[in-house]
């Protein structure tokens, strides 16, 4: 439930904020494998969730500019 919540806002977002939302997911992602390497991540699961998030993100981006 939580993942329909979250589409329906990536949807009500404008592509600019779209892919600012992405570059900060990117950040992120980032941030969570090099804790994961120097075994300081706690919650390995929170990876997978914002790689779902980073591909919700990109396709959103993509209906969006195909609507164009």
């Amino acid at each position: 439930m939580k993942s329909k919540k979250y589409l329906e806002e990536l949807k009500a977002k404008d592509v600019k904020a779209l892919n600012e939302d992405l570059v900060a997911a990117k950040k992120e992602l980032f941030n969570l494998r090099f804790q994961n390497a120097t075994n300081q991540l706690d919650n390995t699961a929170r990876i997978n969730e914002v790689r779902k998030n980073i591909a919700r993100i990109q396709t959103v981006i993509t209906e969006k500019s195909n609507e164009n």
